[in-house]
């Protein structure tokens, strides 16, 4: 498995948790095949939700990531601030799309040449960690896997409490049971 971290003016490179943190790298991920088999080819964090400002970074960095030419965003209308009709990019105009019948967590990008691919969008207030294990497992394969389990810290192991007690599901009887210790 390869991740990418992209920067507009910068080549490829592994993912880091350090190159995640720098501010000047776009935070993005893809799955080196983008064989379009999974839920999502990769994952993007971007720093805010105003769509105005975080797209064009994006565009760029895919366009040079896949050699070809974004042609059209789409993306869930009330996930985002500043949603602009096109946005400009190198000789041309990209236009975004807005919908709200789509999962709030996925952006679609169209691609010149090929078909389009799915990113799970990552909300920019989400912790480092949590985000960074976001960005490495959308781009490391995810099929039958949905946006919101991509998302969601692991689950404890069977035998290890919750945290504070919380509940979880039983795996024999398919009831919530809670966890923490009964108060004798």
């Amino acid at each position: 498995m390869m991740t990418a971290a992209l920067s507009p003016s910068a080549p490829p490179s592994p993912v880091t948790a350090t190159a995640l943190r720098t501010h000047s790298a776009l935070r993005l991920s893809l799955n080196p095949l983008l064989d379009r088999s999974g839920t999502v080819d990769g994952a993007w964090w971007p720093r805010t939700r105003d769509a105005a400002a975080e797209l064009p970074a994006l565009i760029s960095a895919v366009d040079q990531r896949l050699g070809r030419a974004v042609l059209r965003v789409g993306l869930y209308r009330d996930a985002w601030d500043h949603i602009p009709r096109r946005i400009p990019a190198r000789g041309r105009q990209v236009r975004v799309g807005w919908f709200r019948s789509s999962d709030p967590h996925l952006i679609t990008l169209s691609i010149a040449g090929t078909a389009p691919i799915t990113l799970l969008v990552v909300a920019p207030d989400t912790a480092n960690g949590p985000a960074t294990a976001a960005l490495t497992h959308a781009a490391a394969g995810t099929i039958g896997v949905r946006p919101g389990d991509i998302l969601r810290p692991a689950v404890p192991d069977e035998g290890t409490p919750g945290q504070e007690g919380s509940a979880s599901w039983e795996n024999e009887g398919g009831r919530l049971t809670d966890r923490a210790p009964a108060a004798t």
